[in-house]
This record gives structure tokens, sequence and C-alpha cells, in this order.
């Protein structure tokens, strides 16, 4: 199984010079935690989650409906507060590379570029899915031969 065989291809993504209130309504309306960001000549500059804006708010605990509603969300800029230069992947790379990548370096995603073209996401959820989609699949077999 490879990397674009579970990724979330076309991803949501934000530009860096935007507030991270819109990292958040994106993330709300999506129902994601991380988004590739870009530059304004659509390059990957970084990628931001849920947790770098709670930090950024300064209140890990603040619930996600709240977020918006922080006067900071409307000023802090995502660029300040992404992490630049992200550890990539790309589609057609093992997906357990890019567990073992997020793994290694404690990260929850990997932005997918095929070239110099962001293709799709990878996150820990995609490959718990798949996880669990192997195992169901193996039980079922496993079951149907007894």
């Amino acid at each position: 199984m490879n990397v674009v065989d579970i990724m979330t291809h076309n991803p949501i993504t934000v530009m860096g010079d935007q507030p991270i209130v819109k990292a958040l309504a994106l993330m709300a309306s999506h129902g994601c935690k991380h988004l590739p960001v870009l530059s304004r000549s659509h390059h990957l500059v970084g990628v931001i989650s849920d947790r770098d804006i709670r930090y950024a708010l300064e209140s890990p605990f603040t619930q996600e409906n709240d977020w918006a509603q922080h006067q900071t969300a409307h000023h802090i800029k995502i660029s300040t507060v992404m992490t630049a230069a992200p550890i990539i992947v790309e589609p057609q790379a093992p997906a357990e590379h890019a567990a073992e990548l997020m793994l290694s370096h404690s990260i929850g995603c990997l932005p997918v570029m095929r070239a110099e073209t962001l293709v799709g996401i990878i996150t820990r959820s995609d490959i718990l899915i798949a996880f669990i989609n192997i195992q169901q699949r193996a039980s079922a077999r496993n079951n149907g031969t007894k």
C-alpha cells in the first residue's frame, strides 16, 4: 500500500499571511486538524495544526468552538505559528515509510508532494484507518475459510 492509496487528495489549504482565525474556520468546517500552508505563489511553505493554534493562543485547554472568539486569533498570522519547511512524502512512497517518518519526527501529518506540487496530505488518522481496514479484511477472509 502506498501513500496515494490512503492520503486525502487535494487538501484544504491556507495562505501564510492569513490570520489563524482563517485556519480555525477551515478546520472546523472541514473536520480536520492539519492544513498545508501555501505562499501567494502557491508553493508549500509549512503546515499548521490545531495544536499550533492552541499554543499560539496560550491556552492549550481552550475548546475548539471558543478559539474563533479569541481576539488574538484575528491578529496572529499563520506564518508565525506554522511549522515551516515541513517534512514531505511522495505519493508513491510506501505507507509504512510515511508512518515511520511521522513516528520518528513526532508529527501528525505529512504533505504529499509530486515534484513541486502539493497533491495531498496523509495523517496519523489515515494510517490508523488503513490499518483497521486491513485487519477487518484479514478477519473477514479468516472467518470465511473456517
